[in-house]
């Protein structure tokens, strides 16, 4: 009987030993969903900045995109923002589609969070390469003919200008086209960009809004 108690008081510090209890598996759950918590909040503004650049690069290689195009093609590219579409887009389209490599129109969306938008900051920083006032979000449309901007359409053309009507309506100096667009997250100041485009040499620049030490707002070149 003696020997019987044993070997059953050795198989239940047996079947303890190899198990959990209850206390321990809940601690281990409560340090696994806490762990969870902490890395999904610090991911969180990591994936708004990478939206907001997302955006930013996309919108470059857009331009620079239907920029090669025409310089390559020896054909106009018509380059359309729109604002009020859902996520906002950037349409690249060939005015000339007949001959032989011609590209398809093609468009790109922001992330669904960020917009071709001003903040009302904008108005006290000197404007990206000083196209207009930081009060339109595409403001394209500036003119050697003196464009008063707010345009949201401009051509590239075979010798890499921008232009405000197709290429060879005119001559190419009264016609060149360039502006600067806005895109950031709405009520977020700081993820805001610019992007500005000279008619003249169709050269792109890439802008980010910054505080200023002392004080201010200012758009520095990236």
């Amino acid at each position: 009987m003696l020997m019987r108690s044993m070997k059953t008081n050795q198989s239940r510090c047996r079947d303890r030993a190899s198990g959990f209890s209850l206390l321990e598996m809940m601690t281990v759950v409560a340090i696994s969903l806490i762990l969870t918590v902490v890395s999904v909040v610090s991911l969180v503004p990591v994936m708004k900045q990478y939206r907001v650049t997302n955006a930013y690069n996309t919108t470059l290689s857009a331009l620079r995109q239907a920029r090669d195009n025409a310089v390559s093609q020896r054909t106009s590219y018509q380059v359309t923002f729109s604002s009020t579409a859902s996520p906002n887009t950037i349409t690249v389209t060939p005015t000339l589609t007949t001959f032989s490599g011609a590209q398809s129109t093609a468009t790109y969306q922001l992330p669904s969070d960020i917009s071709f938008i001003t903040q009302t900051q904008f108005a006290s920083a000197t404007p990206p390469d000083s196209f207009g006032a930081g009060t339109v979000a595409i403001d394209f449309g500036y003119t050697a003919n003196g464009g008063t901007g707010g345009s949201n359409t401009f051509y590239f053309c075979p010798d890499g200008s921008a232009q405000s009507t197709t290429c060879g309506s005119g001559g190419y100096a009264n016609n060149w086209d360039g502006g600067v667009v806005y895109l950031s997250r709405s009520g977020d100041l700081m993820s805001s960009r610019a992007i500005t485009l000279w008619g003249a040499t169709g050269r792109i620049h890439g802008w980010r809004f910054y505080n200023a030490t002392g004080g201010g707002y200012q758009w520095v070149r990236q």
